[in-house]
C-alpha cells in the first residue's frame, strides 16, 4: 500500500502516476503556448530547470524562461535564467512584463491564505496569461504526508503524528517546533478559494478514480 501511495504522489520517478499526470498537464500548457506569438517570456514561480528537462522543453527557439525561487541556482541550458525571489512579491517586475506565468504545485507552500492571495495577485499582474497547478484540498489523500484526510486533522494531532511517524515525504520529526513548522508549511486550496484568488480564470480538474486530485488554473 505504501508503495502504491508513493507512486501516486511521486514527483520524481519517471513513469509514475504523478509523472504521467504531469505530462498530461504539460500537454495542455503546450496547447496554450502554441497559440502565442514568439518570442515568449515565461516566469516559472518556484520551478526548476530539471522540470523543463523532464518535459522535453529544452532549446525551444524563441522561448525564454525565468526560474524564480527563494534560492538562485545554476542553469545549464540556453534560454533559462535563475533568480532569487519570493513568489508573493514580484515587485522587481513591471506589469505584464511576461507573456506567461507558470507555477506547478507551489502556491500551497507559500504560507497563509493572505500569502497565497499575494502570490496570485502578483502572477496575474506580471504576466499576460498564467498557468497554475495545485492539489485539491478535498482529495482524500493528502499528497505530501500521504495520510488520508491529514489536512482536516487538528494541528496538535498533525504534529503528534509527525513526531512519532514518518509520513509521506517527511521523516519522523521528534522536535515539536520543527514538526509544527512542517505541518504549517502546506495549505491546500479548494476550488472556491482558487476562484476567489483567480477571478474569471478557467479551472480545469485533474481526476483520479472519479475524485478531483488537483486543479489547473488558466487565465489572462
Amino acid at each position: 500500500m505504501l508503495t502504491f501511495l508513493k507512486n501516486l504522489a511521486d514527483n520524481t520517478k519517471a513513469g509514475s502516476l504523478a509523472d504521467r499526470l504531469r505530462k498530461k498537464r504539460f500537454a495542455l500548457f503546450l496547447e496554450v503556448l502554441a497559440g502565442m506569438p514568439k518570442p515568449i517570456r515565461i516566469i516559472d514561480v518556484g520551478g526548476t530547470e530539471l522540470f523543463w528537462e523532464r518535459m522535453g522543453f529544452i532549446g525551444v527557439e524563441g522561448v525564454h524562461i525565468t526560474l524564480l525561487n527563494l534560492v538562485e541556482t545554476e542553469v545549464r541550458h540556453q534560454g533559462f535564467i535563475s533568480v532569487q525571489g519570493d513568489g508573493t512579491d514580484l515587485s522587481r517586475y513591471n506589469d505584464k512584463e511576461f507573456d506567461m506565468a507558470f507555477s506547478n504545485s507551489v502556491i500551497e507552500h507559500v504560507g497563509s491564505l493572505d500569502d497565497q492571495r499575494k502570490m496570485a495577485s502578483e502572477i496575474r499582474r506580471v504576466a499576460r496569461r498564467y498557468f497554475v497547478q495545485t492539489p485539491n484540498r478535498y482529495f482524500p489523500l493528502e499528497p505530501h504526508f500521504l495520510f488520508p484526510f491529514f489536512q482536516f486533522l487538528p494541528d496538535w494531532l498533525q504534529v503528534r503524528l509527525l513526531m512519532n511517524f514518518s509520513l509521506g515525504w517527511y521523516r519522523k520529526t521528534p522536535d515539536k517546533e520543527k514538526a509544527h513548522r512542517i505541518c504549517r508549511s502546506i495549505r491546500l486550496l479548494s476550488r472556491a478559494e482558487l476562484c476567489m484568488l483567480f477571478p474569471r480564470a478557467e479551472i480545469h480538474k485533474e481526476s483520479f478514480f472519479g475524485c478531483t486530485k488537483s486543479f489547473i488554473v488558466l487565465g489572462e
